[in-house]
């Protein structure tokens, strides 16, 4: 990353019509939250789950839910409590003013589950989770259909083995057993409805903004799992910039920041202030 660079991307924003603020799970390391990058940064996290052998995409999987209903909730419900208690960095605020900027409007595309775009502020109708979100809930019976917020959720959850004491969440309508609105490792059960009624949003968004000098700012969407990246090549394929900062791996884009998410939005704050 150089300041050629950085000044590039501060001039691309300083004259962006519509802005995509693409966002993976590098965009909330620098809110402290931790870094599931490979098994062991997994279990420096959770270390109960190592000592079982147990990977993130191990326990990302619907099949706990019937199989040990107390691990699937204490991986969950630990990690619903951590999103809640979780300050959103100085970057989000930086890309709420860009986007409060341009003349034909702003959208979120993300595959992060933690609801921190929406507690930093953002449009809850202008966002994009397409891997859904840990604070809606829906049954474990496929039968049973229907969303319900977790606002009033709070999982007991022990510290020592990260399992779940009873009770635990169960669905209003019919009893059973509910799960977090998360697509999963190997998941035919998720209800994709609230992701789908999103995702018709964010295209009548990018519709409406056709002909527009659009950016994309995609922050910490790596290789993995690439969701992110591929929507933000798509829509470079498309005419629009994309600005990609990434840690590990910036390449690939219209510009690249070899940096965290925070510190490279903070550093163009003030480049795109002083070309306004």
């Amino acid at each position: 990353m150089t300041a050629a660079d950085e000044e590039r991307a501060a001039e691309a924003l300083a004259g962006a019509e519509a802005l995509v603020i693409a966002a993976g799970a590098g965009m909330g390391v620098d809110s402290g939250l931790p870094d599931f990058r490979g098994p062991q940064g997994f279990w420096r996290a959770y270390p109960p789950y190592q000592k079982l052998g147990l990977s993130f995409e191990d326990l990302a999987n619907p099949r706990w839910f019937s199989d040990d209903p107390e691990l699937a909730w204490g991986f969950y419900g630990h990690r619903l409590a951590l999103y809640r208690a979780t300050t959103p960095h100085a970057g989000f605020g930086v890309l709420e003013r860009l986007a409060g900027r341009t003349a034909r409007g702003w959208f979120v595309f993300t595959s992060n589950v933690d609801g921190a775009f929406q507690r930093a502020g953002f449009d809850d109708k202008r966002i994009c989770e397409v891997h859904g979100a840990i604070d809606v809930l829906q049954c474990t019976e496929a039968r049973c259909t229907g969303l319900w917020s977790a606002d009033d959720v709070a999982v007991d959850v022990d510290q020592a083995t990260f399992r779940a004491r009873p009770p635990l969440p169960t669905c209003p309508r019919c009893g059973k057993l509910a799960r977090p609105n998360i697509l999963m490792f190997g998941d035919w059960g998720w209800d994709s409805s609230r992701a789908d009624q999103q995702s018709a949003r964010l295209q009548d968004f990018l519709r409406d903004a056709r002909g527009a000098r659009t950016v994309v700012v995609e922050c910490g969407a790596g290789t993995a799992i690439p969701s992110v990246r591929r929507f933000s090549e798509r829509l470079m394929a498309g005419g629009a910039t994309v600005l990609r900062i990434n840690l590990r791996e910036p390449d690939g884009a219209s510009i690249g920041l070899s940096s965290g998410a925070r510190d490279a939005l903070v550093r163009l704050a003030t480049r795109v202030d002083a070309l306004r």
